[in-house]
């Protein structure tokens, strides 16, 4: 009994699948299962309604995945079309003239209208375009969108992965973000999938009806004829509006579900339902309603034409595109006050005690608007999202929003960046122009102004864009405005990372963390302050060192956060611990790093001038062996890069901070490493060796 019990509430467990299970059931028994007549008028009703709910559905569906069950729904419902279809057929063949179903006889008087010929023919008529319309226009272009829309679905699959996958790197989605994405666009394949092959049910229910209508109308009259001993005229008479009745009643329903196929599987994604969109985009402009109304009253002047139909339309027209002017109008005002409003509460009457810099900032000069007008593309703006986005992945920091203004007091060709309010680089645009940079090797010169590229210092020429192909046909590297500020705006992230990254930033990292790490994060937090984690990682990044990899930081600082607090020592064990990154990055294709290394008696020397500052570790030559040391280096650097290779310079872990800071000023972009950082699988090939001259 208890078994019994069980089973039962299993059953009944989740009653909406049970009734869904039994309606399959009889929708598919109904094909062999002979029905009453108020039973199968329930049904037809029940068909109608149905058919009616699916089309409505679809218009008020924002998505084709809010409507997922509709594939399989669509097979549900094309198989209890035929199941009625079939058992009204055979009514109508057994009872002949005392076939009593309502529905049947309503569809077909309502369409024959009279028993004349006349009707009958009309009402075969109107049939027969009801069927060709559906099959030759809606079934069949639903059938094409949805092959379509699955094969590009499909092929835009992996592009699709590669994106979420690139946002997940970067660190703009989380895992679980991520996941959704995955699974939804899995969910958009396999709907669109299963629509290409719903889509036949509907051509092929199309194709039936035709051939059980055409039947109905020769059955009939043989069975009223021959098996009834009924007059032809009866026969006529009975026959051919049951089976006009009978074909409209499955008709219609099928009409309607092929509508919302055809909808369905053409709406693109949308944040508002079908109505919504519609009134939407047609209510934008107000000038097309002026045009169409100009057309209707020309077309109501010409002699012929209906004007008592084509002036109300008219004036229609007209009632629209003025009630949609004033609305645009409204919107205008409205928004120019919002601006103003904006901006006094930007500038208050009373200054605030704190006003917060913004932590980045392009201030550009009148004649670069274009650069950053919506109106006109704004390039710039997706160049710099992208670059954002790019600086996350290869630096391992989500650099701020940057804000855009236009500053009355620049030149009009001219652009500023600034950082916490303080410019950090600057440059100037001839809008129009292309920036040639000659990469090295092009002795043949083109016509244009001189300058110089912002982001790096080379020469580089302005050049018009009739010049642009001979230009890169020589060999040049011509690159557009937008791409010039761009490629400046990398190089400024690149450069002043550490100062970008603040200990908010830090703050936000670790508390990101905490919930996949937190054995790390709690660890390394009883050991270090917020503000001791944020100078390590200030000093990777002060030489481009990613600190992507976070967690391997945290945990070396929680290996040697007993030993030291010291952050210069700290950092020099980061480095080691990220020392096959750092490897990659300076190595060649073939895994090779072209390194130049310093004299025993010059590398002693500066571990001797070693001193400890509050801004870390320093060598305190004397200013004669100062410029003797970077004279050497220079030249050295120098000799290398006339060949094409950019040195990297190899000595101990002790000189490693000494030689970068004491050529900082002179070598900016002078690569240090120690012998500690270098991996097992790296080649180290040595292109000489520095030593200081000789005094004379």
């Amino acid at each position: 009994m208890a078994d019994v019990q069980r089973i039962a509430r299993d059953i009944f467990k989740q009653p909406s699948d049970l009734f869904v299970a039994i309606g399959v059931i009889v929708f598919v028994m109904m094909v062999v299962i002979p029905l009453p007549s108020f039973v199968l008028d329930a049904f037809m009703a029940l068909n109608l309604v149905l058919s009616l709910l699916v089309i409505l559905m679809v218009l008020y569906t924002r998505h084709a995945l809010q409507f997922s069950v509709f594939p399989t729904l669509l097979l549900i419902l094309t198989v209890f079309g035929l199941g009625i279809n079939i058992s009204s057929t055979r009514l109508i063949l057994v009872k002949g003239s005392n076939f009593d179903g309502r529905i049947v006889k309503a569809f077909g008087t309502f369409v024959v209208g009279t028993s004349e010929t006349e009707g009958f023919v009309i009402g075969l008529i109107i049939f027969v375009i009801i069927i060709i319309v559906q099959f030759l226009v809606i079934t069949k272009g639903s059938t094409r969108v949805a092959e379509v829309a699955a094969r590009f679905t499909l092929d835009a699959l992996p592009g699709k992965q590669m994106a979420i996958e690139a946002e997940y790197s970067s660190g703009l989605i989380t895992e679980e973000e991520a996941t959704r994405k995955k699974n939804d666009l899995q969910r958009e394949v396999d709907f669109y999938g299963a629509m290409d092959g719903a889509s036949k049910f509907v051509s092929g229910n199309v194709k039936v009806g035709i051939i059980i209508t055409l039947v109905n109308i020769i059955g009939g009259m043989i069975v009223g004829t021959v098996l009834h001993a009924e007059s032809m005229d009866l026969a006529v008479n009975t026959y051919i509006p049951l089976a006009i009745g009978d074909g409209l009643v499955t008709q219609l329903p099928a009409l309607l579900i092929s509508t919302s196929t055809g909808i369905i599987v053409t709406r693109s994604v949308s944040e508002a339902s079908f109505g919504k969109d519609i009134t939407t985009q047609f209510g934008r402009q107000s000038r097309p309603y002026w045009i169409a109304a100009a057309i209707l009253v020309i077309l109501g002047i010409l002699p012929g034409f209906p004007w008592y139909v084509l002036f109300p339309f008219a004036g229609l027209m007209v009632f629209l595109a003025i009630t949609l002017f004033r609305k645009k109008f409204t919107e205008e005002e409205k928004e120019k006050m919002e601006k103003y409003k904006e901006k006094e509460r930007e500038v208050p009457k009373e200054m605030s005690p704190v006003v917060p810099l913004d932590p980045l900032s392009l201030e550009i000069g009148y004649g670069l608007i274009p650069l950053v007008d919506k109106d006109q593309g704004a390039e710039l703006l997706n160049r710099i999202t992208r670059i954002r986005r790019e600086s996350a992945f290869e630096l391992g920091i989500v650099v701020p929003r940057i804000r855009i203004i236009d500053n009355m007091r620049l030149e009009p060709p001219e652009y500023t960046f600034k950082i916490n309010g303080v410019e950090v680089g600057k440059g100037k645009i001839r809008m129009g122009h292309y920036l040639a940079i000659n990469p090295g090797g092009i002795k043949e010169t083109i016509p244009g102004e001189k300058t110089k590229d912002p982001a790096f210092g080379l020469p580089a020429i302005w050049i018009t864009e009739e010049s642009r192909e001979k230009a890169e046909q020589l060999g040049y590297t011509v690159v557009d405005p937008p791409s010039i500020i761009a490629t400046h705006f990398t190089e400024i992230i690149k450069k002043y990372a550490s100062e970008i990254l603040g200990r908010q930033g830090v703050k936000t990292i670790l508390d990101t963390l905490k919930n996949d790490y937190p054995a790390v994060i709690e660890e390394v937090n009883k050991m270090f302050s917020v503000g001791e984690i944020h100078k390590v990682l200030q000093g990777l990044l002060k030489e481009q060192v990613s600190i992507r990899n976070i967690i391997q930081i945290l945990e070396t600082l929680a290996d040697y956060g007993d030993v030291t607090k010291n952050v210069g020592f700290l950092i020099e064990k980061a480095r080691q611990a990220l020392k096959r990154q750092i490897c990659a990055h300076y190595a060649d294709q073939n895994r090779i790093i072209r390194v130049l290394t310093l004299s025993p008696g010059l590398e002693q020397t500066i571990i001797d001038a070693k001193m400890e500052t509050t801004t870390g570790l320093i060598a305190a030559l004397e200013p004669g062996l100062q410029r003797r040391w970077v004279s050497a280096l220079v030249n050295a650097v120098k000799t290398v890069q006339d060949k094409g290779i950019n040195p990297v310079i190899l000595c101990s872990e002790a000189a490693r901070p000494l030689v970068k800071s004491s050529s900082a000023r002179e070598v900016p972009h002078l690569v240090v490493l120690s012998v500690l950082e270098i991996v097992p699988d790296i080649t180290i090939e040595s292109l000489g060796e520095i030593a200081l001259a000789v005094k004379e």
